[in-house]
């Protein structure tokens, strides 16, 4: 209806909007070109994007380069979108226009509307403020979104750390609780060794550390902002103090650690900062399957598998078989890790694909990489409360196999040598005997020797 739109003007001409929008004709084009997932930008994003406009303000105003009536506004537009207000109003695809111009105009043209109203003005009329005059003044898309991105990426990789310490906690305390229980290793899928429980369970605690500390190393570099730099990292269109003026507000606004490039044309061009953080996560995934998949085999059975381990029941396991329960949180974590690692391909890809100044394939090396912070970080939370701390030990099951395993001959080897050890083991497979068995028939060793050195927690 006529009443409920208004016309705007950019450009490429006019366009209708509807009425009540904070968006505007910029935004309006993204929507008609780019109806491609229907998933909108992260609010965590949003919220980023956020006080890069309201640090771009507040440095334009303290150099003199915006007038200050209008700059409040802008202010405090900016700081009702960093307190997700008007999400609603962020429509844009995640899948844009190249360099994210789609998301920044966005940002801009729902300021603007805002900071008209605080000014008294009626939605549209870009004489009061201007999306690009004023919200974007001494900013390009090419350093306000790679910006957003390092930022959003610190905020949600808090979060992430702070479920993997819960992992690393729960696997660390069934290390101590199962560290008297030994249990048969297991080499190429074939008897080994024995081993502890515990050990099993806290090299699982250490392997899962160790990625949270190499994903923590790699995130420093997030910290080195090219804000400033604006199209291609020359600064064009700043004031000579802008870029560190930014830099101070966005540090006291985000609360981060934040630093300046000493280059801004290599931070424009280059997103390997961003490909290292993405590298962390697949190592933590490809740590996470691994974990999984060996929880899922200890507890396998529960008659005809390994069983070694009793595993939560969270949800009946089979529409058709009654009383089965499956892994399924094992499960879900090893398809959120599949999917982190096959985004970090879609990252690698995206990350080489930049050409001279800029790297126009950012918006898809956003939506990815956040995707992966996200589902790891939840996926890691529910695999820790709802399979790990639960997790029980079939005790007798683990001395049943333990005393059943060739891998004993191993511990024959100082005393008969590795042949004969060799043939101890082959004569077990055959008789269905276990290697104790053997070695007392056939008298290779007194009853102290065969005591002492057949003590499985000695072996361990």
């Amino acid at each position: 209806m006529p009443g409920q739109m208004r016309r705007e003007h950019d450009t490429l001409g006019d366009m209708e909007i509807p009425k009540d929008v904070y968006y505007g004709v910029q935004t309006a084009r993204a929507l008609e070109n780019f109806p491609i997932s229907g998933i909108r930008a992260h609010p965590q994003f949003i919220r980023a994007t956020g006080m890069i406009k309201l640090a771009a303000a507040e440095a334009n105003m303290a150099t003199g380069n915006l007038d200050k009536r209008i700059g409040k506004a802008i202010a405090q537009a900016a700081e009702e979108v960093i307190d997700g207000k008007w999400n609603d109003h962020f429509v844009v695809d995640v899948f844009q226009a190249g360099a994210g111009t789609s998301h920044n105009m966005n940002t801009n043209e729902v300021i603007a509307n805002r900071a008209i109203e605080i000014l008294g003005g009626v939605k549209g009329n870009y004489t009061l403020v201007h999306p690009n005059d004023h919200v974007n003044r001494s900013q390009s898309t090419n350093d306000v979104f790679p910006t957003a991105i390092r930022i959003t990426s610190l905020f949600l990789l808090s979060e992430l750390f702070h479920a993997a310490e819960g992992l690393i906690l729960s696997l660390t305390k069934k290390g101590e609780e199962f560290d008297g229980i030994v249990k048969s290793g297991r080499t190429h899928l074939q008897d080994a060794v024995p081993i502890r429980l515990g050990q099993e369970f806290s090299a699982y605690a250490l392997a899962v550390s160790k990625a949270k500390e190499r994903i923590q190393k790699a995130s420093e570099g997030l910290k080195i902002l090219g804000i400033g730099g604006t199209a291609v990292g020359t600064g064009i269109n700043t004031h000579p103090l802008y870029r560190d003026k930014a830099i101070e507000s966005l540090k006291k606004i985000t609360g981060l650690d934040l630093k300046g490039s000493m280059n801004l044309i290599e931070s424009t061009q280059s997103m390997a900062d961003l490909v290292e953080v993405s590298g962390g996560l697949k190592s933590l995934a490809i740590e996470l399957i691994r974990i999984a998949n060996d929880i899922r085999l200890l507890s396998s059975g529960p008659r005809t598998g390994l069983g070694e381990i009793l595993l939560p029941a969270v949800q009946p396991g089979s529409s058709i078989m009654p009383g089965k329960v499956n892994p399924v949180m094992a499960e879900v974590t090893n398809m959120v890790c599949f999917h982190v690692i096959g985004n970090d391909l879609t990252i690698t890809m995206a990350a080489q694909a930049g050409q001279m100044e800029l790297n126009v394939m950012m918006p898809v090396i956003n939506f990815n990489l956040l995707q992966s912070i996200d589902i790891l970080k939840n996926v890691i939370k529910v695999f820790a409360e709802r399979c790990v701390t639960g997790i029980k030990a079939n005790m007798e099951r683990c001395k049943e196999l333990t005393e059943q395993s060739i891998g004993l001959a191993t511990i024959l080897n100082p005393y008969i040598g590795y042949e004969a050890a060799a043939s101890v083991a082959k004569e077990a497979i055959a008789a269905g005997k276990t290697i104790r068995e053997v070695v007392t028939k056939k008298g290779l060793l007194s009853k102290e020797e065969i005591d002492r050195i057949f003590d499985p927690f000695s072996m361990t």
